[in-house]
């Protein structure tokens, strides 16, 4: 009887291990792990509505308002000095948080998301990154003017890391982890399900493998349904009226609508590079802290919004407002020039937050002067001008984002206004086409290449940099170690590679000299030797290369 216990025990324990395996490393495909998708997508809402409401919460206290929504309309009667101090007093708290958590003082954001899926197995730092999240917090309630989604994003990143190491899953559950996280969050932040889902695959993941598609929809259905426990089925802009297009006549002008926005995206995005570059320049001539550098900008900031306070912030306000027709002409052209000042600043400041929601905001304002415009020049044939502010807000993001087909269901989803799809559409890829080929693909993989981290080529370029030489190599005692003697001369003629190489530095050599193996020494220091530790052969290398490429191209197929 015992005997038959003990039998019954072990097989349970067995059949147990043999589905947690399947968990581990075959996660998407079983329907266990549409629960924990489940349960993931749960927290991430969760935790991107409490980010909203916090960033609501400590707004409402520095600003003295209740009225959060018409935070632009209440700054304009504040005391000018309270108006310029809030954004320093969040730069000073930004500086020392980054000082402190962050070897670089830099707020991690959906770049570094996307840099974690591609070539850390879907895990993302946590300190800096529970870091960049506080920081983003305190910039987004004290006055920077960017978004919300970028630090909600790379909070979900976090939960999805935090249950990735838990269960100790492999890269290719990893990944499809934080997709189901990022979904959860970007539609309980925009009440999107679809464009969640797809925003995860397009944007994270930047593929749209059929295995992972079932839980991250699981997961996106459930951060829609926290958000809309919360604020109710609504959506996000009103827009007045019905909106339909003059077709034919009309269209021409939403594709000049595209790349006149395309044309902003670029500017949008290459002056927050410069920004950034401009203001790392500067804090090295003026051999300026670290943590002082979001007070300057903080205080730059504060002085923008004394004259321009529609800059603080998200700025759901402003943008509403043009999607409402209730801007002039005149206002939409500043607001949109000065927002993009004031974006540029605040993230070259290394404040922290996201660009999707200034990407909205700028597109609108782009698209209402257009429309302003347009419709002025012919009337006859023009349909109401708020319809080429909701095409401007989608091509812009788009072009910011680098992803066409989930920006353009968000900007439906955000508005509840399906019946202008060709329009928007027409616009978006007007731009994302303009765009793509000024930077590289998107904002967030320009910013990648500005590290060298170069993931916007695609896999059969950012695989080569995962392959140190050290673990590829032929040791001195490894069957068909390369010989010694030759190594030794090839040392001294100076063709040889470190131990901390990657083959990414290797293929090139091997294609630049001809030979069939390089040595890999190590360096004790600037005047030493260099002491052999092996050697690299040429078909090793093509061998590991290939192999990742299969295995990333089983994954995408899957």
């Amino acid at each position: 009887m015992i005997s038959l216990v003990r039998k019954q025990i072990q097989s349970a324990v067995a059949s147990f291990g043999e589905g947690w395996d399947l968990v581990r490393h075959k996660g998407p495909g079983q329907v266990q792990f549409w629960f924990i998708a489940l349960g993931l997508g749960i927290v991430s809402g969760l935790g991107a509505i409490g980010f909203r409401a916090a960033i609501e919460a400590l707004q409402a206290f520095l600003y003295r308002t209740d009225q959060i929504n018409l935070l632009h309309s209440h700054a304009e009667h504040l005391p000018w000095v309270w108006v310029l101090l809030i954004p320093v007093m969040g730069g000073i708290a930004v500086g020392i948080i980054l000082h402190h958590a962050t070897p670089d003082g830099r707020v991690r954001s959906v770049a570094d998301v996307i840099e974690g899926a591609a070539l850390n197995d879907g895990r993302v730092e946590r300190r800096a990154g529970i870091a960049s999240v506080l920081c983003s917090w305190i910039t987004l309630s004290s006055g920077g003017s960017t978004g919300r989604e970028g630090p909600v994003v790379h909070m979900a990143a976090l939960a999805s890391t935090w249950v990735a190491n838990t269960l100790r899953v492999d890269g290719i559950t990893g990944r499809d982890l934080l997709g189901c996280a990022v979904a959860a969050a970007v539609s309980a932040s925009f009440n999107a399900p679809i464009a969640g889902a797809l925003f995860a695959l397009e944007v994270i993941l930047r593929h749209f493998a059929l295995h992972a598609f079932a839980p991250i929809v699981v997961a996106s259905a459930a951060g829609t349904v926290i958000n809309r426990l919360v604020y109710g089925d609504v959506t996000e802009f009103v827009l007045p009226g019905t909106t339909t297009v003059e077709f034919y006549l009309e269209l021409p002008a939403f594709f000049l609508l595209g790349l006149v926005s395309g044309a902003v995206a670029i500017v949008m995005m290459r002056s927050v590079f410069f920004a950034d570059d401009l203001e790392t320049a500067l804090q090295s001539r003026l051999n300026l802290p670290h943590w002082l550098r979001p007070a300057v900008a903080g205080l730059l900031l504060g002085c923008l919004a004394i004259q321009f306070p529609h800059i603080i912030g998200v700025g759901y306000e402003t943008t509403s407002l043009a999607l409402t027709g209730n801007l002039l002409l005149h206002e939409a052209f500043v607001f949109a020039v000065f927002k993009v000042i004031a974006l540029a600043i605040t993230m070259g400041g290394r404040m922290g937050g996201g660009i999707f929601s200034p990407s909205l905001m700028v597109g609108a304002l782009t698209g209402l002067t257009f429309g302003h415009i347009a419709t002025g020049l012919f009337p006859e044939m023009s349909s109401a001008f708020t319809l080429y502010a909701l095409a401007g807000m989608g091509a812009v993001a788009a072009a910011v984002l680098g992803a066409p087909i989930s920006t353009t269901l968000i900007v439906f989803e955000l508005t509840g206004d399906w019946q202008t799809g060709l329009a928007v559409m027409v616009s978006i890829s007007m731009s994302t086409a303009l765009a793509s080929r000024v930077v590289d693909r998107s904002f967030f993989l320009t910013q990648l290449e500005r590290r060298n981290v170069h993931l916007a080529d695609g896999p059969q370029a950012y695989l080569l940099a995962m392959f140190r030489v050290q673990g590829v190599m032929r040791g001195p005692n490894d069957d068909g170690a390369a010989d010694q003697q030759t190594c030794l001369e090839m040392i001294e003629q100076g063709l040889y590679l470190q131990s901390q190489a990657t083959l990414e530095t290797a293929l090139p050599m091997f294609e630049k000299s001809g030979v069939a193996f390089l040595p890999i020494v190590r360096l004790e220091g600037p005047e030493q030797t260099p002491v052999l530790q092996g050697a690299l052969f040429h078909l090793d290398a093509l061998k590991a290369y290939n192999q990742a490429l299969a295995a990333t191209a089983e994954e995408e197929h899957s």
